[in-house]
């Protein structure tokens, strides 16, 4: 995610004292902080099991973003990385940051209808669109906040708000990982919108649509399991983040 670190630099890392990373599971932002700046860097999720393998913080915290378990001011950056997009509330969130940070806030979120696929099954874009337009209509939080999550600092009452964006581009090819093996079996099986076809019918496909689309979803797992086994598929997948900062 950031081999590139540009779209960072709003988060003055290097300035910072005491840092807060929100809803950190693994901690793959906390280790970019860690690597990045002097400070002692915190992190909380709600999940203990995921976050025994954030070892990049020099803290621990078990918590709700909604209900911080620190006092006001007791941070000068309080981040998250596609932490709103999960929640039903994102103003409330981001004035529990405001709340806890004297400084700065940052979120580093998606915008999951914006993101683009190029792949050698001519199939799978289309066929990925399809599916996300219903599931994006269908989920029950905003997964496309992105840019919009300047409006949310807005409201939350942040100043001098600035926005990034920076793309994060998954590239499958020879040679296949395991991870890229299984998403394929997945794909031919139509696992993930078994998973996903209550979220579909709410967007708006019909029982009928659904299993047209799975269908179809399916077919196309074959071929891209068929290319690999011939080495030839290939597959990009842009996904474009936005690094929202504002100040208390």
């Amino acid at each position: 995610m950031w081999d590139v670190r540009d779209a960072l630099a709003d988060l003055d890392l290097l300035g910072r004292d005491r840092i807060l990373d929100v809803g950190c599971g693994t901690g793959e932002l906390t280790r970019v902080l860690r690597e990045e700046s002097d400070a002692t860097v915190v992190g909380l999720d709600a999940d203990h099991d995921l976050l025994e393998h954030a070892t990049a913080a020099d803290e621990r915290v078990v918590g709700d973003a909604t209900r911080l378990p620190f006092g006001d001011d007791v941070f000068d950056l309080v981040v998250c990385q596609a932490l709103l997009i999960n929640l039903p509330d994102p103003e409330a969130v981001v004035a529990e940051f405001a709340r806890v940070s004297r400084d700065l806030v940052a979120a580093i979120e998606p915008d999951n209808s914006l993101v683009a696929i190029e792949s050698s099954v001519e199939s799978e874009p289309p066929l990925a669109n399809r599916a996300r337009a219903a599931y994006i209509d269908g989920v029950e939080t905003n997964v496309a906040l992105g840019a919009d999550t300047e409006s949310v600092f807005d409201a939350a009452g942040l100043d001098d708000i600035s926005v990034h964006r920076h793309e994060l581009t998954r590239t499958t090819e020879p040679p296949y990982s395991e991870a890229d093996v299984t998403s394929a079996q997945r794909k031919a099986t139509g696992t993930r919108l078994q998973e996903q076809r209550e979220t579909l019918l709410r967007g708006g496909l019909t029982p009928h649509e659904y299993e047209t689309l799975r269908e179809e979803w399916r077919e196309m797992g074959r071929a891209v399991v068929d290319q690999m086994q011939a080495e030839t598929y290939q597959r990009r997948l842009i996904t474009p983040f936005f690094v929202t900062t504002g100040h208390v």
